[in-house]
């Protein structure tokens, strides 16, 4: 990665200034505000640390949900910055529900070194998602460096991730990448340029559509892509597999059957699949062979012989990508798929594999089995991963000071 970050910093440049970070608190709330996992806001504390040791007076920006450019309560910024100061323990984090207006400047002014304060969601401002330029001078007003260690927002041109970048480095201030972001950088990159092999990709989910960019990029790259989720049956139906009432992208059969012609060996699908009546908690569970889906029923989650076959390839990997699940895993009745892929996985780590697990629901599956201290990295980005991996720009990348830049 040849963009800075906080570690080409000299201390002069941090103690007792305003460093705006960009971070990624979209996190999932229950019926009742409760935060239910909190594991981007942990992602961002190394990086915290580190400025609040060197004595930075930390701005927090963020967004959370989809207000559509006004103030919308449930959406709050409030509970992640409560659990934030649960986390650093009470090191002077506050929360200030106002973004670049007098409320917001009156809290920045009053940080002591070593202290932060989370502002409220950007996306209350109509300016954030057009990446507005007026916005993005407001938000670098508030601050005399720039981090962005928002990773999962990085593919988006916002004004919190470009535009104030852009701002402060034609100021001759430093923006640079977080701890958090050059890790994901670190992570995907070496996949996708140097993998040790055999390299092995698992891409999984609902549709080819979303990810057939990253099927395609990665196709030439692998020695082995696994295929699941209820994208088989997409490749079923190419085949010319019965596929019963499973979802199926009719428009994406020529596609698919392009990919399997394109893929020769590579490419690997489930030989047998757990299908249903529907996707239910105690709906009725039976495994079939992939040529024989009943026409009355759809495919939920891939079978114990293409767990098995699966487990195979990737404990004998060197390096391991894997974005989407097997199945439905929400459901426990359809969730063996995916967890005997995530116990692969976690299995090739032990052995030495460099493993990377995609943002998104692949990322939740493997921390709600408790299995993400085994994986080398699990990516806070589920749309920023995919966009890496196809090879596009990430604006909010591309925003940052070069390294041979003076700023």
């Amino acid at each position: 990665m040849n963009k800075k970050t906080i570690a080409d910093l000299r201390g002069d440049e941090l103690e007792g200034r305003r460093v705006v970070v960009r971070v990624d608190y979209n996190v999932p709330l229950d019926d009742h505000g409760k935060i239910t996992d909190d594991t981007r806001i942990r992602a961002t504390l190394p990086t915290l640390d580190a400025l609040l040791q060197q004595g930075a007076r930390v701005v927090l920006l963020a967004h959370f949900g989809r207000p559509k450019g006004k103030p919308v309560p449930e959406m709050s910024l409030r509970p992640a910055g409560e659990r934030l100061a649960e986390l650093m323990e009470g090191r002077g984090v506050h929360f200030v529900p106002d973004t670049t207006g007098r409320e917001a400047h009156g809290a920045v002014s009053m940080l002591r070194n070593g202290e932060a304060v989370l502002l409220e969601n950007t996306r209350y401002l109509p300016g954030e998602e057009k990446n507005d330029s007026a916005l993005s001078e407001e938000m670098a007003a508030l601050g005399d460096v720039y981090v962005n260690d928002a990773f999962g927002a990085a593919h988006r041109a916002h004004a919190s991730t470009a535009g104030i970048a852009r701002v402060m480095r034609a100021q001759g201030k430093p923006a640079v990448a977080g701890l958090l972001m050059a890790r994901e950088l670190e992570f995907l990159g070496g996949v996708v340029e140097t993998p040790a092999r055999p390299f092995v990709a698992i891409i999984g989910g609902a549709k080819i559509s979303g990810k057939i960019d990253v099927i395609r990029a990665l196709l030439p790259k692998v020695d082995h892509l696994v295929i699941g989720g209820a994208m088989a049956n997409t490749f079923f139906r190419a085949m010319g597999l019965a596929t019963g009432t499973s979802l199926v992208e009719e428009d994406r059969v020529e596609l698919a059957r392009e990919l399997l012609a394109e893929a020769g060996g590579k490419l690997l699908l489930p030989a047998d699949c757990v299908v249903t009546d529907r996707l239910e908690a105690g709906a009725q569970a039976a495994t079939v062979d992939r040529e024989a889906i009943p026409a009355g029923r759809m495919v939920a989650d891939v079978g114990p012989r293409t767990v098995e076959a699966y487990g195979t390839v990737v404990r004998a990997a060197r390096t391991v990508l894997w974005n989407g699940p097997m199945g439905v895993f929400e459901i426990p009745a359809f969730a063996a798929g995916t967890r005997g892929v995530a116990e692969a996985v976690a299995d090739a780590t032990d052995a030495g594999a460099t493993t990377v697990v995609g943002g998104g629901d692949s990322a939740a599956a493997v921390t709600e089995m408790g299995l993400d201290d085994r994986i080398s990295h699990v990516s806070t980005g589920g749309g920023a991963s995919l966009e890496f991996l196809e090879g596009r720009e990430l604006p909010g990348v591309a925003a940052l000071s070069d390294r041979e830049e003076g700023q």
